[in-house]
C-alpha cells in the first residue's frame, strides 16, 4: 500500500494498555435492586405478573418499604449499566475499581445502602447526589418454580418493578462537568453507556462521545429496549456516529432496522447496514453484536458478518434470565481491555 493512500481502519484494540484502575468508564441510570422471595398474595395486592417487568406508578407507591418490612431481602448494585460494569470487574478480579460509574442517586438510607454495594462490588462509583428524588429501585420479587423438585434450588420466576426516580435526575453541569469528575473521564480507555440513559442526559453523552472520538479510545452503546429507537431516535442518531461497539438483540435490532429504514429483517443484514452507518472517528472501525438469546450471536466488522453459537445450557440448569443481557457485556468489557480478538 502506498503511504499516500488511506490506511484501513482498526477494530477496537486497546494497543497492550494494561488494565489498570479506572480504566473502564460507566455512565447510566443506578438502580438499587431489592430482591425477595414472596407470595402470591402479595403480587396480587400490587397487580404483579410473573416473568414481567414494568415501571412503578402510584398503585406500587407502598410496595418498596412493604417488601423491606415483609420480606427477607437482599441488596444489590443494579440498573443496566452498572451491572455490567460489576460483571466485568468480576471477571477481571484484580485489580479492584477498573471501572468508574457515574449515575443520580438520592441522599437518603437507599442511597447508602447503593454506595455500600457499589463499594463491595470493587466499582469505583461516583454518584451525583441530589435530595429532590429518592434513589432509584427495582424490586425483584420472586415466586416459587413449581417445576423444581428440590425446595432448595433457587429457580423462581421473577416479576420486576422499577422506580427510576433519582435516576432520572442526573445533571451534566453539576456533576459532569465538574474538574475532578471529568479527570476520572479522561482517565478511561474503553467506555460504555446503556440506551436507557438516552432518556435522561443525552447532552452528557455526547460530551463523553466526543472526547473519546477526538482521543481514538473506545466507545460502547447498548441499544437497551426498542422504545429507544422508536421515540428518542433523534437523540440516539447524533450519538451511532462516535459508537465504536454497539450492542444489542434481537429484538431491539429488529426495531431499529424498521426505524432507520433498512427494509430487511435479516439480522446478519441489519448488523452490516448498522455496522456502515457514518462515523466519526475514522480509525477505528465500528462493531456491531447482536445477541438472540439461544441462538447465534451475530458480529458484523467492515469485513464480514459472523454467527457465534451459543453454549447449549440445560433448562433446569438456568435460575433466570434476568440480566442476561448486561452480562453479556460485562464479560465482552472484560475480554477487551485484555485486548482479545473478536
Amino acid at each position: 500500500m502506498a503511504a499516500d493512500e488511506p490506511q484501513p481502519a482498526k477494530k477496537p484494540r486497546l494497543e497492550d494498555e494494561p488494565v489498570r484502575q479506572n480504566i473502564l468508564f460507566g455512565m447510566g441510570n443506578p438502580l438499587l435492586d431489592i430482591c425477595a422471595v414472596v407470595d402470591k398474595d402479595f403480587l396480587d395486592k400490587y397487580g404483579l405478573k410473573t416473568n414481567d417487568q414494568i415501571l412503578a406508578d402510584e398503585k406500587h407507591k407502598e410496595l418498596f418499604e412493604e417488601l423491606v418490612k415483609k420480606f427477607k431481602v437482599e441488596y444489590h448494585a443494579g440498573g443496566s449499566t452498572q451491572n455490567s460494569v460489576k460483571v466485568a470487574q468480576w471477571m477481571i478480579q484484580q485489580p479492584h475499581k477498573i471501572a468508574t460509574f457515574f449515575g443520580c442517586i438520592g441522599r437518603d438510607a437507599f442511597g447508602d445502602i447503593l454506595k455500600k454495594k457499589a463499594e463491595e462490588a470493587h466499582v469505583d462509583a461516583h454518584y451525583y447526589e441530589q435530595t429532590e428524588q429518592p434513589t432509584g429501585t427495582c424490586a425483584a420479587c420472586i415466586t416459587g418454580d413449581n417445576r423444581s423438585a428440590n425446595p432448595f434450588r433457587k429457580l423462581g420466576l421473577r416479576s420486576l418493578v422499577a422506580n427510576l426516580a433519582a435516576a432520572n435526575c442526573y445533571k451534566k453541569e453539576k456533576h459532569l462537568d465538574n474538574k475532578e469528575n471529568w479527570q476520572l473521564v479522561e482517565k478511561a480507555k474503553v467506555y460504555y453507556i446503556a440506551g436507557f440513559f438516552i432518556t435522561v442526559s443525552a447532552d452528557s453523552i455526547l460530551k463523553v462521545a466526543s472526547h473519546v472520538s477526538e482521543s481514538n479510545k473506545i466507545l460502547g452503546l447498548n441499544l437497551s429496549a426498542p422504545f429507544i429507537s422508536q421515540f428518542f431516535k433523534e437523540d440516539l442518531m447524533k450519538i451511532i456516529p462516535y459508537v465504536d461497539i454497539l450492542f444489542g438483540n434481537e429484538t431491539e435490532a429488529a426495531t431499529f432496522a424498521r426505524e432507520q429504514g433498512f427494509e430487511t429483517e435479516d439480522i446478519k443484514e441489519i448488523a452490516k447496514k448498522a455496522q456502515a452507518l457514518p462515523k466519526v472517528n475514522k480509525k477505528r472501525q465500528r462493531i456491531i453484536v447482536f445477541t438472540q438469546g439461544k441462538d447465534d450471536t451475530i458480529a458484523a466488522t467492515a469485513e464480514s458478518v459472523a454467527a457465534y453459537p451459543v453454549l447449549d445450557i440445560k433448562q433446569d440448569d438456568i435460575v433466570d434470565t434476568n440480566g442476561a443481557g448486561d452480562a453479556f457485556v460485562g464479560g465482552f468489557l472484560s475480554q477487551l481491555l485484555y485486548d482479545q480478538p473478536l
